[in-house]
């Protein structure tokens, strides 16, 4: 395990039974509330949005928002929240996905997004990656590239790599920390 790893695990909070017995929740505040972790995770970030050449970064509500206005600003690029639907003013697109019981929908301003945007998507954890193969094609229909997912970390007895490699089509998936 890197320095980096043990730092950011250090800081993660299991709350157990939450937000319903028998799941075990990884809670990023005390993460966040440090900010020798908080930056070490930006810079971590921001390294991968330098180094998959990514012209944006997406955020997915709410804790991707957290996590990837700062990595935009360190990365001096551009920061575009991804939002449950009906949360952004003006033109938007949505993108509606299956849930394990039911359906939700995410949308974007569809000015944000356009043709030679590369995309970072960032997000705090990769668990069933419903919303992450959501905001993917959300991307690529706006007419924008995807350059690539990035979270904090992967849930991977969930299964969401999988379900989501189909739609990376051949662009990386980062996951700092495998859970």
């Amino acid at each position: 395990m890197t320095d980096i790893e043990e730092l950011l695990l250090s800081r993660i909070r299991d709350v157990a039974d939450y937000p319903e017995p028998g799941v075990m929740f990884k809670d990023i505040t005390p993460l966040l509330a440090d900010p020798a972790a908080f930056t070490a995770l930006t810079d971590a970030l921001a390294d991968i949005a330098v180094r998959t050449e990514a012209t944006k970064i997406v955020g997915l509500e709410a804790r991707g928002f957290i996590l990837a206005a700062p990595v935009a600003v360190r990365a001096g690029i551009g920061f575009i929240p991804v939002r449950k639907v009906g949360k952004l003013p003006g033109a938007t697109l949505s993108q509606a996905y299956d849930l394990e019981y039911g359906s939700a929908e995410i949308e974007v301003h569809a000015e944000d997004l356009a043709v030679g945007d590369r995309v970072l998507v960032i997000d705090d954890v990769l668990a069933t990656g419903g919303t992450a193969e959501a905001s993917l094609q959300l991307i690529r229909r706006a007419g924008a590239e995807v350059a690539g997912v990035a979270v904090l970390m992967e849930l991977g007895f969930l299964g969401g790599r999988g379900r989501l490699e189909p739609a990376l089509a051949g662009v990386p998936l980062e996951a700092l920390l495998q859970v």
